[in-house]
């Protein structure tokens, strides 16, 4: 059997392993080992499974991982998130589905201390569904927020799948943090809009709330300073060269935790809660990150990545239509894998395709955690999906899958609007990067 066959074999049993509901890292890493010691031999199988596992845990660059998500789980537990909420709702809930955009606004807010898309729509559902459910909002559209915001985590910076994408792809982390501000902006900004057209066509999706008066709602914006405050250190502290990322992550951690316990909202144990929440996420990830690095080096052996650019960059077709394939690629994908595992593994194959096309790296990182924000809510898997399905359920609340499969429907439609609008428009990515970094 040739290489090229063996890991078309590789490929056919991980995704079997999937279907197995086998972890999607033990699955990547039993095959590339098995794979590798096929083609090469098992000694150097296994001395190769070795180095991956240890390069990636001892990894500087990935430390910023267990940090950025501290943070997030301290936020958390400090009562962020519903600040964040009751701020946003003074402002937008009199509207019809006024609470559904208090929610991705809400949302938009705690990814710039979260920077996990399952972690931002599990922490939204326990703040907001329910608020939605006393005001009379129908479930399709309270849980599809719910589901679909949680999604701007993965693009708000610091964004957890950006920075796998800048270690696999060597480029800087900072840039690609400040390049999906106006990015995630713009889809909070389409998902707004595409709240408000459901509900003009549909009032009784999302009955108006209760009107604050200005004092009220100027007295809330005291909810945001905790956002600001560490956002802005983090990020200025970024681009003014005063640390490095994973210095960043560090601080921003440390303030979250000053702010929660200098305000009386952290006890010991709440500390020690969002310690044993951050070791679940970050192990989780270190070990995607390693089984992917596994599974990539037997793909490597079998020449299968190399021939796959080959092939997609010669076809005949203009750049944009090269990059529409990698783009339904991307899409089809999610829809059946993780998609920080997805991003893992396609990288290797399609990276040296799009710098070969002349497309800006850093671009292109941004519009992959755009498409790959769809596959979290799209079925089978629709990670964010389950995730507000277990939450909500877990309030013994009645409601469907379906029903929260149907909700997500026009911030789909949103998010591909989005897409469009980057790909017309890069600048929308790049103006911010090329500013700090002229």
């Amino acid at each position: 059997m040739t290489p090229a066959w063996t890991g078309c074999v590789g490929i056919v049993v991980m995704l079997v392993l999937f279907a197995t509901r086998m972890p999607v890292a033990f699955a990547m890493t039993l095959v590339g080992t098995a794979g590798f010691a096929v083609l090469i031999s098992p000694s150097a199988s296994l001395g190769m499974l070795a180095r991956s596992l240890y390069t990636t845990f001892a990894s500087y660059d990935l430390s910023t991982v267990p940090l950025f998500v501290l943070m997030g789980q301290l936020a958390f537990n400090a009562g962020i998130s519903r600040r964040l909420f009751a701020c946003a709702y003074r402002f937008l809930g009199h509207v019809h589905g006024g609470l559904a955009m208090a929610t991705v606004v809400s949302c938009t807010a705690f990814g710039a201390v979260c920077g996990s898309s399952p972690a931002t729509a599990a922490t939204m559902a326990t703040v907001a569904f329910p608020e939605m459910k006393r005001f009379g909002y129908r479930n399709r559209l309270s849980a599809g927020a719910v589901a679909a915001g949680g999604g701007l985590g993965m693009i708000m910076p610091p964004s957890v799948v950006l920075i796998v994408y800048g270690v696999l792809t060597q480029q800087s982390i900072g840039a690609l943090f400040v390049a999906g501000i106006l990015p995630a902006l713009l889809i909070t900004l389409l998902f707004l809009v595409a709240i408000a057209w459901v509900c003009w066509r549909d009032p009784s999706l999302g009955p108006p709330g209760e009107r604050s008066s200005w004092a009220e709602r100027l007295r809330s914006l005291g909810g945001l300073v905790d956002i600001v405050v560490v956002f802005g250190v983090v990020m200025t502290g970024l681009f003014r060269g005063w640390f490095t990322p994973t210095e960043a992550a560090a601080v921003g951690a440390f303030a979250v935790l000053v702010l929660g316990l200098v305000q009386g909202q952290l006890s010991w144990a709440l500390i020690v809660k969002s310690v044993h929440e951050t070791l679940r996420t970050s192990a989780m990830v270190l070990f995607l990150v390693a089984g992917a690095t596994v599974f990539g080096k037997f793909l490597a052996v079998t020449r299968i990545p190399f021939d796959v650019a080959g092939w997609i960059g010669g076809l005949a077709l203009p750049p944009v239509l090269i990059l529409a394939v990698i783009v339904a690629v991307y899409f089809v994908g999610g829809c059946f894998m993780d998609s920080l595992a997805l991003v893992m593994l396609t990288i290797p194959v399609f990276y040296p395709v799009i710098t070969g096309l002349g497309y800006d790296p850093i671009w292109f990182g941004v519009l992959i955690v755009l498409v790959t924000e769809m596959g979290v809510i799209t079925p089978p898997v629709g990670i964010n999906v389950y995730v507000v399905y277990g939450a909500i359920t877990g309030m013994r609340e009645l409601i469907t899958l379906e029903a929260i499969f149907r909700g997500i429907v026009p911030f789909l439609a949103a998010v591909l609007a989005g897409i469009v609008l980057i790909t017309v428009w890069p600048e929308i990515v790049l103006v911010l990067p090329r500013w700090l970094h002229p």
